[in-house]
């Protein structure tokens, strides 16, 4: 891992530290992640509201049971993301990639996931309700458990997506 320009900063943070600088990961695969953004993962921060837009790389990242809770995550490369458990509620994930994502259930109340890419995700057990999911490619997804209940379904692609058990009272298809 590199670091460059550090400058130590504190926030809300929970009692994190957090750093603004590049940070280079190398895995098999090199990846670019922003440096706020790694640092605060890997100290479990509390990420609310946080501003990551523009298509921020968190390809395999281990977000299990963070707080992004009203963050802004459009845009973003999320494929094959642990966010088992995650508070994503009322989140900003249009146009993300959650590809293979795993968000077993992650609360996603009210999220913003338009045209996001979840092929293949496991999105068992989450809660939906009320989510804006149109124009969202759910294909080969597992939505078994799910609560859809009022979400935006418009437009959606769920072919061979896994719906057993899932509540969809009143979501529009």
């Amino acid at each position: 891992m590199t670091m460059k320009n550090t400058h130590n900063i504190t926030d809300r943070f929970t009692g994190s530290v957090i750093f603004t600088a590049e940070i280079q990961v190398e895995d098999d695969v090199r990846k670019w992640l922003g440096a706020a953004t790694a640092v605060a993962i890997a100290a479990k921060a509390d990420l609310r509201g946080a501003d990551l837009r523009g298509g921020a790389d968190l390809r395999g990242a281990d977000l299990r049971g963070a707080n992004l809770r009203d963050a802004a995550l459009s845009c973003a490369d999320l494929r094959d993301a642990d966010l088992r458990d995650a508070d994503l509620r009322d989140t900003d994930l249009g146009d993300a990639d959650l590809r293979g994502a795993n968000l077993r259930g992650a609360d996603l109340s009210h999220a913003d996931l338009s045209d996001t890419d979840l092929r293949g995700a496991d999105l068992s057990d989450t809660d939906l309700s009320h989510a804006d999911l149109s124009h969202a490619d759910l294909s080969d997804a597992d939505l078994s458990g799910a609560d859809l209940s009022g979400a935006d379904l418009s437009h959606a692609d769920l072919s061979d997506a896994d719906l057993s058990g899932a509540d969809l009272s009143g979501a529009d298809q």
